[in-house]
């Protein structure tokens, strides 16, 4: 397999294709860690893959992904779509720019109006604004944050794979700042379930759903997967964050979680608390809760949305994502998740 994946990584530098050469250098990495627990991919399996990015998804700089997915899966599946793929072919054709604006997260009360948010104000060209957007003077500004909390936080539009997250007491809290931060959305800081706070009692826990709208307008759930922070983060980030999958019907967890290297853990490195058996409560609610949202915006058709549980077990949710959401991790472990869309078709 690595040589096959060498010979793809050339493929991609004649055709002067660093974006491919770049995602198949990934899926070697990955293949790596996964490979002393699944075995290596078969021949047959190898030419299935091959066989469907050229003739299904029309190049096979999309082949590599498919590798990775047999391997977890353990036989090629027809109706998979590769990351890349998804990003460079699925993405413009379904979302366009209006999935962008799920980067602007001041717009949040506008869009959807929803008390999931937890959104408190926003920071925009210079002023600060209430959640139904009415200016306030930065002293009574501060005042509205911190009214019914002690700890917020900040998420700037610039904000991806959790980079751009500042929290924030009433003693930290500088209006100076945020002639840096630029412009962003307030939280209020999330006092999550005590199920997440046995994994991870320093980082909120997030619920990563995907949906997607079909031809008739029908929001649906396709993919989820738990995302725990490592041992010292103070919040996820895709750099250090540990998937492990959800089922859509039954809210359980996989005995499984991947690493970001997708090397497979059946506990949290942390405190060793295993994932298997373990049901995400009113997980059912939280899907209720996301694909009703994604019914205000059907334009922008795929959505991963991050949500979580407070202490009391009520749905919040933290941000959507339009512009790109991946779905390498729940195509490899419960896709194909979209093939009744027919996605092959922006090939």
């Amino acid at each position: 397999m690595e040589n096959i994946l060498k010979k793809a990584v050339r493929i991609a530098r004649k055709k002067d294709l660093p974006y491919h050469e770049a995602h198949a250098y990934q899926v070697q990495q990955r293949l790596k860690n996964l490979e002393p627990e699944h075995g290596p991919l078969s021949k047959q399996l190898t030419r299935e893959c091959d066989d469907y990015a050229i003739d299904i998804l029309g190049d096979k700089n999309y082949a590599p992904w498919l590798y990775a997915y047999s391997v977890v899966a353990g036989q090629f599946k027809q109706g998979w779509i590769p990351d890349n793929f998804y990003e460079t072919k699925v993405v413009p054709n379904i979302n366009g720019h209006y999935g962008a604006c799920a980067s602007l997260k001041p717009l949040n009360s506008i869009f959807f109006q929803a008390k999931e948010f937890p959104d408190l104000g926003s920071f925009v060209n210079g002023l600060f604004l209430d959640r139904s957007y009415r200016v306030h003077s930065p002293k009574d500004f501060k005042d509205l944050l911190f009214t019914d909390c002690n700890r917020i936080i900040f998420k700037s539009d610039k904000s991806f794979r959790g980079y751009g997250i500042h929290i924030f007491d009433r003693t930290k809290f500088n209006v100076g700042d945020f002639e840096t931060l630029g412009n962003g959305v307030f939280q209020r800081y999330v006092d999550q379930h005590p199920l997440f706070n046995e994994y991870t009692p320093k980082s909120v826990a997030t619920i990563r759903i995907t949906t997607a709208v079909d031809d008739e307008g029908k929001a649906s759930a396709r993919g989820s997967y738990l995302r725990l922070g490592s041992e010292h983060d103070s919040h996820v980030q895709s750099a250090t964050a540990i998937g492990i999958p959800i089922d859509l019907v039954t809210g359980v967890l996989s005995d499984v979680g991947y690493t970001v290297s997708w090397t497979t853990i059946r506990s949290h490195p942390a405190n060793h608390k295993s994932f298997a058996n373990v049901k995400i409560p009113n997980f059912e609610k939280c899907i209720d809760v996301v694909t009703s949202l994604h019914l205000k915006v059907p334009f922008v058709r795929c959505i991963g949305w991050d949500v979580t549980l407070d202490k009391n077990g009520e749905v919040v949710v933290l941000e959507w994502n339009g512009a790109y959401n991946g779905v390498k991790l729940t195509e490899a472990t419960q896709g194909p998740s979209f093939a009744d869309l027919k996605w092959e078709k922006f090939r």
